[in-house]
């Protein structure tokens, strides 16, 4: 019975543990980031975005498309653009990038670029959920390079 409780008490952690692992990375202030594991997730999701696109424009050009894989398609597509939309917003947002005093004005200027390229970010992932055009795919790796240049090595062009 003692070995069966833990056994239970193993699998209730191990579950509610798992759960919140699969979730976006907390408020908490624990000082634990993973931002190259960030940017390559987004990278990741854009071209699983890519693939959808692609997917769908050929289904559709079918003689009988079939419409439950057509559907799912579309589906994945769009689960994966609110994916890159929440890392930007939960994660690099509300998180990592601090907000800076305009009187610093090399800083200042930084951080607003820094926003700009977060706000394109969301924007061409909005752009991805609303069309096929593979154009938002050159612009979402494009500014993702230009973010994670931004972030990364804190200069500008």
């Amino acid at each position: 019975m003692k070995m069966l409780f833990r056994l239970l008490a193993a699998v209730i952690l191990t579950v509610t543990l798992s759960s919140n692992s699969a979730k976006a990375h907390c408020e908490v202030p624990c000082g634990i980031y993973g931002d190259s594991l960030r940017i390559a997730l987004i990278a990741e999701h854009i071209t699983t975005i890519e693939k959808s696109m692609k997917k769908i424009t050929e289904l559709s050009a079918m003689e009988k498309p079939n419409y439950n894989q057509l559907v799912r398609w579309v589906t994945n597509k769009e689960e994966h653009a609110a994916k890159i939309q929440h890392i930007v917003s939960q994660y690099f947002l509300h998180q990592r990038i601090k907000v800076t005093d305009p009187k610093d004005a090399k800083a200042y200027k930084l951080y607003t670029l820094k926003l700009a390229k977060l706000h394109e970010l969301l924007v061409y992932s909005m752009k991805s959920k609303q069309t096929t055009d593979l154009k938002y795919i050159k612009k979402l790796r494009k500014t993702l390079d230009d973010f994670s240049h931004l972030y990364f090595h804190n200069h500008i062009h």
